[in-house]
């Protein structure tokens, strides 16, 4: 008999948890404290619906931090290193929250709703209290709160046929990274050409939960002629298309240039922000290690649990943080933090993986769609 997770009021259920129960969700976990589908069907099922059709996924536990008040945007633009004078109201970016040190605390991504409004979707931490806790001291006029706030992800290259069918004309015209303001069954939602996939999608942010279930039910109706089907955010297409998951390929230890993340860093702002001393010196000194692809030879490898050290001859040169068999490409794919004199393309090493010793090689990443044409599309 496996041992089962408790369930407890400290931990919330997404308010599409019965939708999800009935649709055959195998199991849970927890994510900003809140219960996570871990999936419906086998990984690898899911992955072909993903890249073949169209998926709906709960994700509600992308609990949001809204930002708002007279100075919001001088104190959202300081929250990150990415310069938000450029996200037009109407907007999506992908940002990173840094500390005083530059590590990364979150990798939220930021919606625009008016010019004093600011959405953070935030990935597994507690951003509500960093935010809260650099208010403190800010000196600035604002308001954080956690808004009740629902999310769907609704993925896969006939997403677009969805939301077709659901929302008004315009949708269809939606830019990737773009977001509109609209309803779905007389419902305020928000919908945005946004996701974690690699693939062409949409999430719909629902702002009156009681209607969370119809809402659930009209997706999955409207989505029946394109063969859609309920799924878990999929390891094997997010680490395809170079996709990185807090907690595991990035913590706050980890700073933007060690994963490949330069561009989020813009140190030629007008406004300072939170981590600029420690990331100019960074970039003025250089890195001693960064996150690269790997290709880990023999059998299929399940998902790790934990991480796994990676080697160089008999020296340990960093860690594998995630591994996924790719049913696709047929190999084992994931990343490794690497020592930085270990981390050139095609740079052999190995792996002690929980089957032994692997071999493994070092290689460009994405490994799929390297240019994210279809998430674009």
């Amino acid at each position: 008999m496996s041992a089962q997770i408790s369930l407890s009021p400290r931990i919330r259920k997404s308010p599409f948890y019965e939708a999800t129960l009935h649709e055959g969700a195998l199991g849970f976990s927890v994510y900003n404290k809140m219960y996570l589908p871990i999936g419906y069907d086998d990984p690898e099922t899911e992955f072909w619906a993903l890249v073949n059709d169209v998926t709906l996924w709960d994700v509600a536990v992308q609990r949001i931090v809204e930002i708002t008040g007279p100075d919001a945007f001088k104190f959202t633009n300081m929250l990150t290193p990415r310069d938000l004078t450029k996200c037009k109201v109407g907007s999506c970016k992908y940002v990173l929250i840094t500390d005083d040190c530059g590590g990364i605390l979150n990798d939220p991504v930021l919606l625009r709703l008016a010019e004093n409004h600011f959405w953070l979707s935030r990935a597994d931490s507690d951003l509500l209290m960093w935010a809260k806790g650099v208010a403190v001291f800010a000196g600035l006029d604002v308001d954080i709160r956690e808004p009740d706030v629902a999310a769907l992800q609704l993925q896969g290259p006939k997403s677009i046929d969805v939301v077709s069918k659901l929302f008004d004309p315009k949708a269809r015209d939606l830019k990737y990274y773009d977001f509109m303001e609209t309803t779905l069954l007389g419902s305020p939602v928000i919908l945005a050409r946004t996701g974690w996939s690699a693939e062409r999608g949409y999430e719909i942010y629902v702002r009156d939960t009681s209607q969370a279930h119809l809402i659930w039910m009209a997706i999955m109706e409207a989505g029946q002629e394109f063969n859609i089907s309920p799924i878990a955010p999929n390891r094997i297409r997010r680490i395809e298309g170079g996709i990185l998951d807090y907690g595991v390929d990035m913590t706050d230890a980890t700073n933007p240039y060690e994963i490949g993340m330069d561009r989020l860093v813009h140190l030629n702002c007008e406004q300072e922000f939170i981590g600029e001393k420690a990331l100019r010196q960074i970039e003025s000194v250089g890195i001693s290690r960064r996150l690269v692809g790997v290709f880990v030879d023999g059998e299929a490898l399940d998902y790790n649990e934990t991480a796994w050290p990676a080697y160089s001859e008999d020296v340990e040169i960093g860690k594998l943080t995630s591994v996924v068999y790719s049913p696709r490409l047929k190999a084992n794919i994931g990343y490794v933090m690497a020592n930085i004199q270990h981390s050139e393309i095609g740079t052999e090493i190995f792996i002690e993986t929980i089957n032994g010793i692997r071999k493994a090689h070092i290689v460009q990443m994405p490994f799929y769609d390297p240019k994210k044409d279809l998430s674009r599309m």
